[in-house]
């Protein structure tokens, strides 16, 4: 019964570590795609300075 009630206790511990990470995904999503979406814009606003030209 001991070992049963640890492996529980383990499973209650693993499900709420979890619910914590995707919580925090969840809240930080909207400002982690503002900064992808920026850096993305960035990139495209200036082509010139995202390739290197080889000259033949």
């Amino acid at each position: 019964m001991k070992a049963a009630s640890g492996e529980l206790n383990l499973t209650v511990i693993t499900l709420i570590a979890i619910a914590a990470v995707i919580g925090f995904f969840w809240i930080m999503w909207p400002s982690i795609q503002n900064s992808i979406n920026k850096q993305w814009e960035d990139i495209n606003a200036k082509p010139e300075t995202t390739y290197i030209a080889i000259n033949k």
